[in-house]
Parts: C-alpha cells; structure tokens; sequence
C-alpha cells in the first residue's frame, strides 16, 4: 500500500472485513520484524458503545489483534486516554475492551495515568504520554464522526487522547487547529484503520449514528483526513488542522494525487444527514477556549431543546470555555463562568443537566414552552 492510496470496504462483519482490508494493504510487510512493539490507539472518547456513533467498534479492534497474532506479532498495546471529565477505565470496560484484553492476551494502557514527556513537535514543546514512545509501530483506529469545533475528527485529532488531560485542556486556550498539526510531528502513525461504520456526523461524544457500513484504510494522516472532508462535504479549507499538518511536513492534503480503491461496493451509503445544523447550534454559544468535553456535552443538549421548540425565540448567548474564568457575565455553562448571573456548575456539566438547567432557564424568560410541558 503506497502513501498516496486509500482503500475502502464495506460490509457488516466487521472483523471479517478488517482481515481483508489488511490483507490487501499488506500491513504485515509493512511492518516487517515480527518482534516490533505494536500499539493500537482507538478512539473511546467515552463509556459509551459503538453503536452510538462515538468510539471505535471492538470487532475492528478485534479483526487488527487476530490479524497481527495470527501473522507472528504478539507484542500488542491497546493504549487511550478518554476525554477531561470521562473515565478509560469505564470507556474499556463499556466499550469491551476489557474483555478483548483477556481474550487476546493484550496490554491495555490508560493514558490518563500515564507520565508524560516533553517533546518538541516541530517547534511547539507539547506533552505526551509515555506509552507514546514505547512502541515500534502505531496503528491508528479512529472513527469518522464529526465535530462541534473542528468539524470532522479522525485521523489527526485521535491522537489527542495521548496527551495528560492538562495538555487537552492547554490545546483548547491555542485554539485546537495549530496544536492538532503539531501533535502530528510528535506522535508518528505508521497506519490507519478507519472505523467508518456508524460514526455521529455530528457530536464526537455520539447519539445520532448514521449507518455507514464501511472501513477504510490509509498510511497518510493528512490525505485520511482530507478524505474524510470530502466524505462529509467539506472543503479540506474549512479544516485548518488539515493544512497545518501539510504544512509542517506530515503528509499530503491533494485529493487530486490520491488513489481509492474501493473492495466492493455492496452496500454503499452516500446519503448524509444534515450536518451543517451543528454549526447552527454553535452560533447559539460564545465560546472562548472550552475543553471538547464542556462543549461536546452542550451542542447536544441545544440540539434536544430545538427539536423541543424551545430556540425559536432564543437571542441570549451562553458563554462556555476557560476564557471566561474570572469573568462576569448573564449566562454560562461550566465551573468557568461560575461567577455568571445563571451559571451551570460542573467541569464538565453532563449533557442531561446542560439540558435542564437551559429549559429551566428558557421557561423561566418567558421564551416558548416545548409542546411536552
């Protein structure tokens, strides 16, 4: 499998289909010396399971160990680090990671108890984990789903949950983009497995999966996500990270250069939902540095009060992010705003008590009352 090839398969036995995605990309020669350190990062964001549209499908991750042990490779390190506000322990027990653990005989490795290391990422001194550095070959397995604050996440972004939860929370005070393309020159991917099965192309945290049915392969960062872009109708432009990490030297961005290959097409999906709503909500928040947890939590529960009627005559703006720490101000969500006239404690506030403390708020100024009240 050459840098500049994307290969895709489609189907519903999942581990089936992973064996012959990598067998086809001839992962085993790629990696060669059977005696190689191999880590597997998947994406379990939170403890919720696949079917939700959030984390990465066990049969992925199941089909990749059965793959590797069956082609000689036995050192195998499932390795991730949930979210600021969730729990990887929770994530591997809930997501059956725990499970496959046992069964296989493969480490599992909690990131969020982790030491981490400064590295220089192509001039930005970031932090990561340890667990990073212990292997000889990384194995992405992302999900394609989409995102409240950088539209897409896949690929690149991934390997944020390899970083201490106090660096998550600094990527959101740099703006999320440049850090994302710098983390790229610090964590190598030697190849990426796409779990594009049932991906929310909407929320990272999950809810509104749309079936997708499709794997697909890649052994460029950048075109995996430029890719996804054009999957999900986005220019690669309304993406920054994508370019700054062709930029810094991680891979190629030009479409134009790629070749997909495509297994089969039984099945294919090309309908999407529409994702643009979700920038919609946004413009409903004034958000200044908040962590993809606080955040990822509110553009969901904006979402329930809307489809309830209760946005139509909606003009406050509610303030959210480590940028309003210390500040006063009419509406907030978060311990950040604690010193707002209406603020919502929790870091973070789960999506539920996001969602009743706005209807509380919504009802009390008067504003439409939701057809169930």
């Amino acid at each position: 499998m050459k840098k500049n090839e994307i290969l895709v398969i489609y189907g519903t036995d999942y581990r089936k289909m992973t064996g012959k995605l990598l067998e086809e990309a001839d992962l085993a020669g790629r990696i060669g010396d059977r005696r190689k350190r191999i880590g597997i990062k998947p994406n379990l964001v939170s403890a919720v399971p696949a079917s939700e549209g959030a984390t990465t499908h066990p049969e992925v991750v199941e089909g990749l160990i059965c793959f590797l042990q069956e082609h000689g490779f036995e050192d195998l390190t499932v390795m991730e680090g949930s979210w600021v506000g969730g729990c990887t322990a929770e994530a591997f027990k809930i997501c059956g990671y725990e499970e496959l653990a046992e069964r296989y005989g493969v480490k599992l490795v909690d990131a969020q108890k982790e030491d981490s290391v400064p590295v220089d990422c192509a001039g930005m001194k970031l932090h990561i984990c340890k667990c990073a550095y212990d292997v000889d070959f990384m194995i992405n397995v992302p999900v394609m789903k989409g995102h409240c604050q950088t539209r897409i996440t896949c690929a690149l972004k991934n390997m944020k949950g390899l970083l201490p939860n106090s660096e998550k929370r600094r990527f959101h005070t740099m703006g999320l983009h440049r850090p994302i393309a710098h983390l790229s020159r610090g964590i190598r991917q030697d190849f990426i497995l796409v779990d594009s099965i049932c991906g929310d192309l909407s929320f990272e945290d999950g809810g509104n999966p749309t079936i997708m049915n499709r794997m697909f392969a890649a052994a460029d960062p950048v075109l995996c996500d430029a890719y996804v872009c054009s999957l999900l109708q986005y220019q690669t432009e309304e993406v920054p990270y994508i370019g700054m990490a062709e930029a810094l030297g991680s891979g190629h961005a030009d479409l134009g250069a790629a070749v997909v290959h495509e297994l089969n097409t039984k099945g294919r999906q090309d309908q999407l939902p529409d994702i643009r709503r979700v920038m919609k909500l946004a413009e409903l928040a004034e958000e200044v540095d908040s962590c993809s947890a606080c955040y990822g939590y509110l553009i969901p529960a904006l979402d329930i009060l809307e489809q309830e009627g209760l946005l139509r005559d909606f003009t406050d703006k509610i303030c959210i992010g480590q940028g309003f720490r210390g500040k006063t101000g009419k509406l907030g969500v978060g311990n950040c705003t604690k010193d707002f006239q209406h603020s919502l404690k929790g870091c973070p506030p789960t999506e539920q008590e996001i969602y009743e403390f706005l209807k509380t708020y919504l009802c009390r100024n008067g504003l439409p009352k939701s057809d169930e009240m």
